[in-house]
């Protein structure tokens, strides 16, 4: 068997993909996981930092593109995300 491979759960905002995440983990401890990105955005009420998001600035999100230590990264709203 070949090792780990990635499953990404990709839609709009409100299809689902929170749901469905919680329930694999739940289901399937131990053979998913979760991948935290970093976001340049204020944490919003009840999110944590290194739970939910890696809270950063925009310098130290910039030097980690700089890096190359995202698989991707985007700008939405003036915030910068990345995995």
């Amino acid at each position: 068997m070949a090792g780990p491979r990635p499953v990404v759960l990709s839609g709009p905002s409100g299809a689902g993909k929170s749901t469905l995440l919680k329930k694999l983990l739940q289901e399937y401890d131990g053979i998913f996981g979760f991948s935290v990105s970093h976001t340049t955005r204020n944490p919003r009420p009840g999110e944590s930092n290194g739970k939910d998001y890696h809270f950063v600035t925009r310098e130290d999100m910039q030097q980690k593109i700089d890096h190359g230590e995202f698989i991707e990264h985007a700008v939405f709203s003036g915030n910068m995300y990345g995995t």
